[in-house]
Order: structure tokens, then C-alpha cells, then sequence
């Protein structure tokens, strides 16, 4: 089975109040996660979107929506923070390391790389093949901006109900 997953991640200010979205897409179905913090980074909600993505793929397997058999996984994003981090191997050097740079502190987001690498660690357990796809953010991709659209509704819709 084919999945492909667009992320995108979004930040009234940075820091502020940011939403994720992910858009799901299997041969069967199509669904979207979304979601808000009121107090956060762009980097953050990036590397969330990803994460919520792969925890409702976790929960599919898990409830029997989708096999396990053959799954092969796309996460398609514009984020280069996220994208790289997985395809330069920037994540395994981090945790070789401790989840500390080379100045010896913690990685920025360490707790939310530490939930991606558990996350993705378990998928592969599972034996699902999993990659990361960069694309242009803004460049006309309609899921693309499905989803930056999906990230910027939650905000506007949570900041409206909080009064923030």
C-alpha cells in the first residue's frame, strides 16, 4: 500500500500561536489532522504536523484500518528543518550524541525529535519503508497549500476562541 502524507506547520509570529496539518492519503481514503498550541515556534508545529501524521498511521495499523504488508510512505513537506534532519541524517547523529549539538547542548525541539525518532523507530520495527520528500512551499502544489491553508485556519480559529 501507498501512503503519502503532505505536512505543513504555521506561526502567527514566532514564537506565538501556531497549527499544523497533515493531509493523509491512502489508496483507500483521504484525511487530515490538524491541530493548535497557543505558544510556539514554526520549527515546532513543522516537526507536529509530521508527528500527528505518523501517530494516525500508527493508530491505523493498530486498529486494522490499513496492513502492515507493503506499506510504503512518502512524507512530502516544505520544511527543510524536518526534511533534512531525516535525509542528511542529522537525527541519527543526534542521537549518537545525546540529542546535544556540537557545542554540547540540547537540540533545539529535543523533546518533539525524541517522540519523531520513537515514532519512526516503531515503523520500522513494522517493517514500513519509509521517505522524506522536500518540496517548494508556495509553488502551486494543491496539496501543499491545502495544508499551509489547514495550519493557518487552526490559528485563526483557536486565537478567535481564546481571545488571544
Amino acid at each position: 500500500m501507498n501512503i503519502r502524507i503532505f505536512t505543513d506547520g504555521a506561526c502567527s509570529s514566532n514564537p506565538g500561536p501556531g497549527g499544523y496539518a497533515a493531509l493523509i492519503a491512502t489508496e483507500v481514503e483521504t484525511k487530515t489532522v490538524t491541530g493548535f498550541n497557543e505558544n510556539t515556534t514554526n520549527n515546532r508545529m513543522e516537526l507536529l504536523s509530521v508527528i500527528k501524521a505518523l501517530e494516525e498511521i500508527l493508530n491505523m495499523i493498530y486498529q486494522e484500518d490499513i496492513k502492515v504488508i507493503n506499506i510504503n510512505l512518502e512524507i512530502i513537506s516544505d520544511s527543510a528543518y524536518v526534511v533534512n534532519a531525516i535525509n542528511l541524517n542529522w537525527l541519527q547523529k543526534w542521537r549518537s550524541n545525546n540529542f546535544k549539538n556540537t557545542d554540547g547542548k540540547d537540540i533545539k525541539n529535543i523533546d518533539l525529535w525524541k517522540k519523531l525518532m520513537s515514532i519512526l523507530d516503531e515503523l520500522f520495527f513494522l517493517e514500513v519503508r519509509i521517505k522524506f520528500t522536500k518540496i517548494k512551499g508556495h509553488n502551486g502544489n494543491y496539496f501543499n497549500e491545502m495544508v499551509d491553508q489547514l495550519a493557518k485556519e487552526e490559528i485563526k480559529k483557536n486565537v478567535k476562541k481564546a481571545g488571544i
